[in-house]
């Protein structure tokens, strides 16, 4: 065996992952695991559907007062959000 050719797992791991453009979906993923994280338990009990497309986060919740109270918290969810993905993922947040 060649030990020339050799690499480090993870360098390997993050080749096969740009080489396919699967970048953008696993930041994606991440942003959709940290909405407990940011927004709490209580939010994330009361969101319904969650998902993103086109750079900007849907969320749909079960109570108007809850949307409202979300609708004034986006920016800080954005960034909060972004942040917990380690990369600029999401652009806008609807909250239905």
């Amino acid at each position: 065996m060649r030990r020339d050719r050799e690499k480090p797992l993870k360098a390997v791991i993050e080749e096969f992952i740009d080489s396919y453009h699967l970048r953008d979906r696993l930041n994606e993923t991440k942003i959709v695991q940290a909405w407990e994280k940011v927004v709490g338990n209580m939010v994330a009990k009361n969101t319904r559907n969650l998902y993103i497309r086109n750079r900007i986060l849907y969320a749909r919740v079960n109570s108007s007062a809850l949307r409202n109270e979300l609708h004034y918290a986006r920016s800080r969810i954005l960034k909060s959000l972004n942040k917990e993905a380690g990369a600029n993922v999401i652009d806008e947040i609807v909250i239905q």
